[in-house]
């Protein structure tokens, strides 16, 4: 009889090392899809032979350990700007760097093996585990982004980011887009497993194409009556930022930049955005500081990252200084990064000699009250505030009793290196302003600072790693998205409903 399963079906049938080291090949495969490579087609490529290798395994351990394989794959290659924290004080942290890829990649992983365990523990046709280990996958990258915190970086989903498929994140969020990707490679598994599936997966390609042929409308543009909003980027390296010798040159570069010359198309900006942490000293011994930007900013008000202390807690804030200089408002980032502002088990770890890597002032920082927005007046309206990793979640403005006019991210990438971190930051950004229809303007210490339009498309930027200041005029706002109204939630009931439905489907077969 003609084997007709093709030649993968081979390497995926033993359970030695092979299968495992092909879903981990796969996995880093599939990362290739995210930024800075943005070889988007590579996700669902590389998903499709993990999915095949899961759903050919011979037990439910064999598929966990092929999709931990490929998960850990995917994310030692995504995510490996993980170690550049650890780099900056080598002496001190950079032992900790490759242990601490290999544990998050591992950790994340888990995630991926407990989907794996379940499709082939509720179903046993390859077919049906392949086409339920997306729905699965799915949900438990959703599942990622959510506990212990959460971490919703380097979905699959984000692949599409720098496709013109970005504006189904204003229909269904970025797990809409996560399960599209994987019902692709689910579709591209069936050729692995089952060669003559083929037809169906050409439609799949031929469904990806769509957008481009018929791209969705494109945002707004701001007329010349919107105001003029400057971006300030000082490139403060962070092995330099903090020095002594150097405080005094990063600040005079940023209030330099701050006043320099308006365009002469554009006017002098009606607000100036700093990075975060970009105030020389703590907040409320800054009278002097405030006084020189405001004079650098020629009246015009000021949103500066900048670190408080209140009672006995550190914060990382935003603040907005008037014409005058005198504080107008502060926001404080109520999520912080774990091990890099604050430490889980902060006895144990201190014990251990390790220190929260971002912290500046002794013991980390304190979460703030939470989300909230910032009332910039009748002309700039009102601001979503993001600072730093705040920006990767997308239900925070939620909680939000209004709907804000714009939001700005301020954030300090030099910790994330020059290859990939501040890229896929960057593109998480774009994320959130295509989910809500709202423009984001983005002031990163040492890049990329840019503008990004209501769709989600970089209208202007600054390059990574040289210092600039940008002037643009602020783009309007789209109508609310449907994305913005309903969450997450419509997306993973789907998921879960596809999951019953493949079950009930492949029990219904065994019965008969």
């Amino acid at each position: 009889m003609t084997d007709t399963r093709g030649p993968a079906m081979a390497l995926a049938g033993p359970s030695g090392w092979r299968a495992p080291a092909l879903a981990a090949l796969a996995g880093a495969g599939a990362g290739l899809g995210q930024a800075p490579f943005d070889l988007w087609l590579a996700t669902p490529l590389g998903l499709a032979a993990v999915t095949a290798l899961v759903a050919l395994a011979p037990d439910p351990r064999g598929a966990s350990l092929r999709a931990f394989a490929g998960g850990f794959g995917y994310f030692a290659l995504t995510l490996h700007w993980i170690v550049e924290p650890f780099l900056v004080d080598v002496a001190r942290h950079g032992w900790m760097a490759p242990f601490a890829l290999v544990l998050f990649a591992a950790g994340l992983a888990l995630f991926w093996a407990a989907a794996g365990w379940v499709s082939a523990r509720m179903l046993r046709a390859p077919l049906a585990r392949a086409a339920a280990f997306a729905p699965l996958l799915t949900l438990a990258e959703a599942a990622r982004g959510t506990v212990f915190t959460g971490f919703p970086w380097a979905f699959p989903g984000h692949a599409l980011i720098d496709t013109p498929w970005l504006f189904l994140s204003g229909v269904t969020g970025a797990h809409g887009m996560t399960l599209l990707v994987t019902a692709v490679a689910a579709l591209w598994a069936r050729c692995i497993i089952l060669p003559r599936a083929w037809p169906v997966a050409a439609g799949s390609l031929a469904l990806l194409v769509l957008p481009y042929v018929f791209p969705a409308a494109p945002a707004p543009v701001a007329d010349t009556e919107a105001p003029v909003v400057r971006l300030i980027q000082p490139n403060a390296p962070q092995h330099l930022k903090w020095r002594q010798d150097m405080i005094p040159v990063f600040w005079q570069r940023g209030r330099d930049l701050t006043a320099r010359a308006p365009d002469p198309d554009l006017g002098a900006p009606d607000l100036i955005v700093w990075p975060e942490t970009s105030l020389p000293v703590l907040l409320e011994r800054s009278d002097a500081a405030r006084v020189q930007l405001s004079v650098a900013a020629g009246g015009a008000p000021v949103l500066i990252g900048a670190q408080r202390v209140e009672g006995f807690a550190a914060r990382n804030s935003l603040a907005l200084v008037d014409g005058g200089g005198a504080l107008a408002s502060v926001y404080d980032k109520h999520h912080l990064v774990p091990f890099g502002e604050y430490l889980p088990f902060e006895g144990l770890a201190n014990r251990m000699g390790i220190a929260a890597l971002a912290a500046v002032l002794p013991g980390g920082y304190g979460p703030g009250e939470g989300p909230s927005g910032l009332d910039l007046g009748p002309v700039l309206g009102r601001a979503f505030p993001m600072i730093c990793y705040e920006a990767i979640f997308p239900g925070y403005i939620r909680a939000l009793d209004a709907r804000p006019d714009w939001m700005v991210h301020v954030t300090n990438d030099a910790w994330f290196g020059t290859f990939s971190g501040p890229w896929q930051h960057l593109a998480l950004a774009r994320l959130r302003a295509a989910e809500q229809g709202l423009p984001v303007l983005r002031a990163a210490n040492t890049g990329v600072s840019a503008v990004i339009d209501a769709r989600g498309r970089v209208l202007d930027a600054l390059p990574l790693g040289e210092a600039g200041a940008l002037d643009t005029r602020l783009p309007p706002p789209m109508p609310p998205t449907l994305y913005a109204g309903t969450g997450d939630l419509p997306v993973l009931f789907l998921a879960l409903i596809l999951v019953g439905g493949i079950a009930l489907r492949d029990r219904f077969k065994k019965g008969h």
